[in-house]
């Protein structure tokens, strides 16, 4: 067993190794590529910089490449993200045009590889039309929506579906996300990564050091969410549920985020956030560079509520990690949030800024109730959402389409 192999082992449990092993033990030198739009930012971002070191540990050949793309392009494939999350978005013509002409150009360069390749991951819009200037590819092509489609704006999905349909094969985070497809489709979670910085244990004074760092204040409880400053998170919504619950009990709130290199309009999202903060001394507002992982994992640890009050989520991986440092959530009742967030055991699903500044002020008065959530929280996660577990749901769908196995549920029928 090699190293990176022993580091997850000490987390999961070496059975949990073995399993990973056999299932790889038939795809070793299997070349498999993902292919996604930003290097940085966001959680499949995250996912792939330790599931593709992973797969090559377990003896696959594994590469990822990001595809380029100009400020029209990004600005397209946002109105995309936007319309899939069932949003009315208008994408001109002229839009749709330059998005065609960036994945054409990205595919002269990705060609020799993509081609060649056994098994192509494409994540998400953004590079999904790459299939079409690939017409004598060798293997097996899956499209992986990281994104709640299930009521996607029509015009929209049929413009995307044209390209979709082209896969070998789709996966959905939720069967609530799956649209009909003349090709298979898989159900696979996201996951965490359990040994990154971001979600390794960390000592006292450096989960004490956020306080001095960011001037929060020890006596006061902390109330944080974690996420991209993008409408579908609602910082704002966040903001107005800080203010009713501190009517009753003094708090504090840290919104930390970025902005992805595919999301344009993350600065416009963060200057709305700092107008609606009206400068309350107790709202910190933290802009974050992509590689603050420590920084969020103490502040994870130091918050004694998390939440991810997101009106549309595809899974919410900030949840995941904070239920894993035995967190309770409030979240938005939607999405992959509601895998996670079983409410009343692991946290509570809301939908309003009244509901939400309910759950801060029951769990702030019941501190053995938070506690109990935190522990059920983290097991939860253990049990169900580590990188292992996704990798092992990978392996079996690649075994299944390499290999031609039938024996599987298909939710596109």
């Amino acid at each position: 067993m090699n190293q990176i192999l022993q580091q997850y082992g000490k987390v999961t449990g070496h059975e949990v190794i073995s399993h990973l092993e056999q299932l790889a033990e038939s795809l070793k030198g299997l070349k498999v590529v993902h292919v996604n739009s930003t290097r940085v930012g966001g959680g499949v971002a995250e996912i792939l910089h330790k599931l593709v070191p992973l797969m090559n540990s377990l003896g696959l050949d594994a590469e990822w490449r990001v595809i380029e793309g100009n400020p029209d392009f990004f600005n397209c494939t946002k109105g995309f993200h936007n319309a899939l999350q069932g949003f009315r978005t208008i994408i001109p013509e002229s839009l749709l045009r330059v998005y065609e002409q960036v994945n054409e150009e990205n595919s002269e360069e990705l060609r020799p590889l993509l081609q060649e390749a056994d098994i192509v991951f494409v994540h998400d819009p953004q590079p999904a039309a790459l299939i079409k200037w690939m017409e004598n590819r060798k293997g097996k092509w899956v499209w992986r929506c990281h994104i709640d489609c299930s009521r996607p704006y029509r015009p929209v999905w049929k413009y995307l579906r044209n390209y979709v349909k082209e896969y070998d094969a789709s996966i959905f985070s939720l069967a609530q996300f799956a649209q009909p497809m003349p090709h298979p489709q898989y159900l696979i979670a996201p996951s965490i990564d359990p040994v990154s910085e971001k979600n390794i244990e960390l000592p006292p004074h450096e989960v004490e050091a956020v306080y001095e760092q960011f001037g929060l204040k020890p006596d006061l409880p902390l109330i944080l969410q974690v996420s991209r400053f993008d409408r579908f998170k609602d910082p704002i919504g966040v903001i107005e549920a800080y203010r009713l619950a501190k009517k009753v009990i003094p708090l504090q709130l840290v919104l930390a985020g970025g902005t992805a290199a595919d999301d344009p309009e993350g600065e416009a999202v963060l200057e709305e956030v700092e107008r609606a903060s009206a400068g309350d001394p107790d709202i910190h507002i933290l802009l974050l560079p992509p590689d603050a992982h420590r920084t969020i994992n103490a502040l994870q640890r130091a918050a004694d509520i998390v939440l991810q009050k997101s009106i549309k989520e595809g899974f919410g991986l900030t949840v995941t990690e904070a239920m894993w440092k035995g967190k309770p959530v409030i979240g938005g009742d939607t999405g992959g949030i509601r895998l996670q967030v079983i409410d009343h055991y692991t946290g509570f699903r809301v939908r309003t800024p009244e509901g939400a500044a309910l759950r801060i002020r029951y769990l702030l008065h019941h501190r053995e109730r938070l506690e109990e959530m935190g522990h059920l929280a983290r097991h939860l996660v253990k049990e169900n959402f580590l990188l292992t577990r996704h990798l092992m749901e990978y392996l079996a769908l690649m075994i299944s389409l390499v290999k031609g196995f039938k024996d599987r549920i298909d939710v596109s029928k």
